[in-house]
């Protein structure tokens, strides 16, 4: 007899239906697999048939063909233990056929029947969702993931038993239901709090710029002056996750297995801080089965590289492509996966291999050559990339005794907040989320200058040797100073301050 079961491939962050197919014929007792299956689904015949038996259903002693179509979709992992169950069970007349063409299966089998969660199944649940499927059966443990997919019946099982016994009867149990909105709405703000940081006045408003405007960040100077405790603050003052955001994130991690708390929901923006070790590999993913790397898991939130230039030169090349369009693709022979990447880089580096080039009380040690040895591993293309480049100087003694804090982060996130809605009414026809996703015609559009300012933007790019994305990266910065502001119109104080923080594109 044959049974056809419906699946799911994962290609990226992305998913792609496999229909199962199980035929049971006269013949030695054998199970063959075919559908260009990898090692671990070759593997899964013997899991099914344990825990078929283990589970006190009945395992056909005949020859068992198993089909993943299409045949030409390389298929991975543990992920289709549970269809090819299912499967087998249908074809065998275990269980009734009549309902399985409504559901889609995925699932890793325990030898003792028992149902082990799986990687990547928001972003099945999703496609499931988009296919049409009305009803999706997963292990318990990812239930509460794929149930956040709106329009999804989601059946969570412990057990394979269980599965068997629903589809004998599909009114005895209830999907799972659950609000991921009311959920995110819930979540509190955290992470370390602005009003720890004394002094660093003109930081503490780049990290407000950068927050408000979605830009990229780098903070310079000498050792023990802040840089690393400014940029473990900007998680505080990022504007809250909206729902369609959390999904994105949640999508990308659960691909990368990361998803804790049985697979609930990403309600906070991620902060990823690889080491200046990292491969390229590790930063913009790969394998021979593509995984995310550090800029995709940074997806809507932040990723810090402290002491930046300590990273190798082409490690850091990597980035460039993903900063200037918001994903990255990874091209494999088989196959091409892009993965998001739209994330604020913020970094934070030395002036000079001693650390005290241009510092106030201790004199650098550094030649010329070394300084312009230590900046060459950042290329004029990344810096360009960066908007805001701030430098952070020693604290004065009073500023270190002082005991008085500064603005507490909630105060600056409710300002970013509306500098955001302010940005998010300007874009509302268009696909944009902030004003570092501008292009060139948006700048056209929202950004005009006065023939005063003008002027001013001209001699900055003249005697600062600006390039035109540079430029253009000083109007995306000015028109989020004047958000900030509460201005519709773009001023000459708007630009004038943006350029400021582009003074030190080459500090040698």
């Amino acid at each position: 007899m044959l049974a056809r079961i419906w699946s799911a491939a994962l290609i990226g962050i992305d998913a792609v239906k496999i229909g199962v197919e199980v035929d049971i014929a006269n013949g030695l007792p054998a199970t063959v697999i075919v559908g260009l299956p990898d090692g671990a689904v070759q593997e899964s015949k013997e899991r099914v048939k344990a825990a078929i038996k283990n589970s006190g259903l009945g395992f056909p002693l005949r020859r068992i063909i198993i089909n993943l179509a299409p045949a030409d979709i390389r298929k991975e992992g543990p992920i289709f233990d549970l269809p090819i169950s299912v499967g087998i069970l249908a074809a065998y007349e275990q269980i009734s056929a009549e309902f399985l063409d409504n559901y889609l299966f995925l699932g890793e089998l325990s030898l003792d029947g028992s149902l082990r969660p799986v990687t990547g199944v928001l972003a099945i649940a999703a496609t499931a969702q988009k296919l049409g499927f009305k009803n999706l059966v997963v292990p318990a443990d990812n239930a509460r993931e794929a149930a956040v997919v709106k329009g999804l019946s989601v059946f969570g099982f412990e057990h394979l038993r269980e599965v068997a016994d629903f589809l004998t009867d599909p009114t005895s149990v209830q999907p799972l239901k659950l609000d991921g909105e009311a959920e995110l709405n819930q979540t509190q703000f955290s992470g370390e709090d602005l009003r720890d940081v004394k002094g660093q006045s003109q930081a503490r408003r780049a990290l407000e710029i950068a927050a408000a405007g979605g830009h990229n960040l780098v903070f310079v100077g000498p050792p023990g002056s802040g840089k690393t405790m400014l940029a473990k603050r900007l998680s505080g003052i990022l504007p809250k996750l909206s729902f369609e955001e959390a999904l994105e994130i949640t999508r990308v991690h659960s691909v990368a297995g990361l998803l804790k708390d049985k697979g609930e929901l990403v309600t906070h923006r991620p902060f990823r801080s690889p080491h200046h070790s990292a491969s390229g590999v590790s930063l913009v993913g790969g394998g021979s089965f593509p995984k995310p790397g550090e800029i995709s898991l940074s997806h809507r939130g932040i990723l810090f590289l402290d002491e930046l230039t300590e990273f190798k030169r082409d490690v850091l090349e990597f980035l460039r492509q993903p900063l200037e369009d918001g994903y990255v693709t990874i091209t494999r022979t088989r196959q091409s996966v892009v993965f998001p990447a739209q994330f604020t880089l913020v970094a934070s580096t030395n002036p000079c291999p001693c650390g005290f080039f241009g510092d106030s009380i201790q004199p650098c040690t550094c030649s010329p050559n070394a300084r312009e040895r230590y900046w060459a591993k950042l290329s004029g293309p990344l810096m360009d990339r960066i908007d805001l480049q701030v430098r952070v100087g020693r604290l004065k003694p009073e500023e270190v005794t002082q005991k008085a804090y500064g603005e507490d982060s909630t105060s600056v996130r409710q300002r970013v907040q509306t500098a955001r809605e302010a940005a998010q009414a300007r874009f509302k026809q268009t696909k944009l989320q902030c004003n570092a996703d501008m292009q060139s015609s948006h700048l056209r559009q929202w950004c005009e200058l006065d023939e005063a300012t003008n002027r001013l933007l001209e001699g900055a790019i003249r005697k600062l040797g600006l390039s035109m994305r540079a430029s253009d990266r000083v109007l995306k910065v000015a028109r989020t100073i004047a958000d900030l502001a509460g201005d519709r119109e773009l001023q000459t104080q708007h630009v004038a301050e943006a350029i400021q923080y582009r003074t030190i594109d080459r500090m040698q």
